[in-house]
C-alpha cells in the first residue's frame, strides 16, 4: 500500500494514488506506485473542474472561438500542434486569472521562449518545476497536466476560492403501506365466506318478482341522475372569461432542438422551395446571358470573316515579307559564322605576330646592351684573382710537405744511427 501513495514529485511525476483538491505538489516521492501511468487522467479530471470553476466556457472558449477540450485532453496525444497551442493560450489565461500579466502566445511566437516565459511564472508562484521544457513542447502528457493544475489552483487562491463541504439533502424515508389485494384470499377465508353464503340462501328466500321491481327502479334512478348531469347550469359568460384567464397557461412550448430530425426536415424543405424560386429567376437570367453572348459571338465571327475578306490581299504581302526575312535571316547566319571563323583566325595570327616581336626585341636588347661584357671581364678578373689565390695556397701546401718529408727522413736517419751504435757495445763486451 505504501508504493501506491499519492504525491506528486516537484519534477511533475505523478504516482498512483489521487491528489485531494487544493493541495499544491512538493513533497519528494522515493518509488512510483503501478498506478503512476493513469494519475494524469486524474489530474486532467480535476483540472476540468477547476476550469468550470473560473468560468472557462464563457471567459475563454467563447471569446478565443475554441472547441471544449474532452476530459483527457492534455492526457492522450491527438494533434501535438493544436495541444500546444491550446496549451499555451490556457496557460496566459491562467496566469492572467492569477494575477500575473501575461501576452495572449501568437501562433508563430518561439515555443521554446513561451515556455520558459510559462515556466518562470510557475516558479514566481512558489511551484517547482524542476523538469525540462522539452517536456512541454508536445503539448500533452503528465507535466502539461501538472504545470496547468497548478496555474489552476493559483488563480483559484487569487480570486478567493474555498472548497466547502458537501450538503447533502435530508431524505424522508416513506412508510411503505403494502396495499390489500382482494384476489388473494387464504382457504380459510373462503370456507368462512362459503358458509356465510349457504346460512343466508337458508335463512332468507329471494322473491323474483320483487327482485325485478327492484332492479327497475334502479335503471330509473340512474337515468335520472344522469340528465341532471347533463343539464349545465354554469353561465356562458362566466365560462368564456375563465376561458380567457386560463388560455395563456394551457400554451405548451417546446423547444426546437438543432439535432432533431423533423427540424432537419423542415429546414430541407425550406431551402429546397427558396432554391426552386430563386432558380426560376436565375434560370431566366441565365437564358437572357446566354442568348447575349450567343449574339456578340456571331456577330465577331461575321465581323472576323470580314476582315479577313478585307485584309487579303496585306495577308499575303506579309506572308511574302516573312518568307524573305526568314531567307535573309539565314544568310545573315551563314555570314555571321564565316566572320566568326575569320575573327578566330585574325586572333590566333595576333598572338603569333605578337610572339615574334618579344622575340625580336628581346635578341636586339641582348646584342645592343654591353652588360654581358662588363659580366664576363668582372668574371676573368674574378677567375684571375681566385688563381692566384690557389697557386699561393698551393705553394704552401708543397712547403708544408717538404717539410713533412725532410723531418721523416731526419728522423728515419736517427733511428738508423740508434740501432748500430748498440751493436758495436755489444761486441766489446
Amino acid at each position: 500500500m505504501a508504493a501506491a501513495a499519492a504525491v506528486v514529485t516537484p519534477s511533475g511525476l505523478e504516482d498512483g494514488g489521487s491528489r485531494s483538491r487544493g493541495e499544491g505538489a512538493g513533497e519528494v516521492v522515493v518509488e512510483r506506485g503501478p498506478g503512476a501511468a493513469y494519475h494524469m487522467f486524474l489530474v486532467m479530471e480535476d483540472l476540468v473542474e477547476k476550469l468550470k470553476l473560473l468560468r472557462y466556457e464563457e471567459e475563454f472558449l467563447r471569446k478565443n472561438n475554441l472547441k471544449p477540450p474532452s476530459r483527457h485532453y492534455f492526457a492522450l496525444p491527438t494533434n501535438p500542434g493544436e495541444q500546444f497551442y491550446m496549451f499555451c493560450t490556457l496557460a496566459a489565461w491562467l496566469l492572467n486569472k492569477a494575477g500575473h500579466p501575461f501576452e495572449q502566445p501568437q501562433e508563430y511566437d518561439d515555443p521554446n521562449a513561451t515556455i520558459s516565459n510559462i515556466l518562470a511564472e510557475l516558479r514566481s508562484l512558489g511551484r517547482a518545476a524542476d523538469f525540462p521544457p522539452s517536456k512541454l513542447k508536445s503539448g500533452y502528457g503528465e507535466h502539461v497536466c501538472y504545470v496547468l493544475d497548478c496555474l489552476a489552483e493559483a488563480a483559484l487562491k487569487y480570486i478567493g476560492f474555498t472548497w466547502k463541504r458537501p450538503a447533502y439533502p435530508v431524505e424522508e424515508l416513506e412508510e411503505e403501506t403494502v396495499p390489500e389485494d382482494d384476489a388473494e384470499l387464504t382457504l380459510n377465508k373462503v370456507d368462512e365466506e362459503f358458509v356465510e353464503e349457504e346460512t343466508d340462501n337458508e335463512e332468507n328466500f329471494i322473491d323474483l318478482n320483487v327482485l325485478k321491481a327492484q332492479t327497475y327502479r334502479l335503471d330509473m334512478n340512474e337515468s335520472a341522475k344522469q340528465e341532471a348531469i347533463l343539464e349545465s347550469t354554469t353561465d356562458a359568460a362566466e365560462w368564456s372569461l375563465e376561458v380567457e384567464r386560463v388560455l395563456p397557461q394551457l400554451k405548451v412550448t417546446i423547444r426546437t432542438d438543432n439535432k432533431d430530425w423533423r427540424i432537419h426536415v423542415d429546414q430541407m424543405h425550406q431551402h429546397r422551395s427558396g432554391i426552386e424560386s430563386a432558380l426560376k429567376e436565375t434560370k431566366g437570367f441565365l437564358d437572357k446571358l446566354h442568348n447575349e453572348i450567343s449574339r456578340t459571338l456571331e456577330k465577331i465571327g461575321s465581323r472576323e470573316k470580314y476582315i479577313n475578306n478585307q485584309l487579303e490581299h496585306l495577308v499575303q504581302e506579309y506572308r511574302a515579307a516573312q518568307a524573305q526575312l526568314s531567307e535573309a535571316k539565314e544568310r545573315y547566319q551563314q555570314g555571321n559564322g564565316g566572320v566568326t571563323e575569320r575573327t578566330r583566325l585574325l586572333s590566333e595570327v595576333t598572338e603569333e605576330l605578337e610572339k615574334v616581336k618579344q622575340e625580336m626585341e628581346e635578341k636586339g636588347s641582348s646584342m645592343t646592351d654591353g652588360a654581358p661584357l662588363v659580366k664576363i671581364k668582372q668574371s676573368l678578373t674574378k677567375l684571375k684573382q681566385e688563381t692566384v689565390q690557389m697557386d699561393i695556397r698551393i705553394g704552401v701546401v708543397e712547403h708544408t710537405l717538404l717539410q713533412s718529408k725532410l723531418k721523416e727522413k731526419s728522423n728515419m736517419t736517427r733511428d738508423m744511427h740508434a740501432t748500430i751504435i748498440p751493436e758495436s757495445a755489444i761486441g766489446s763486451y
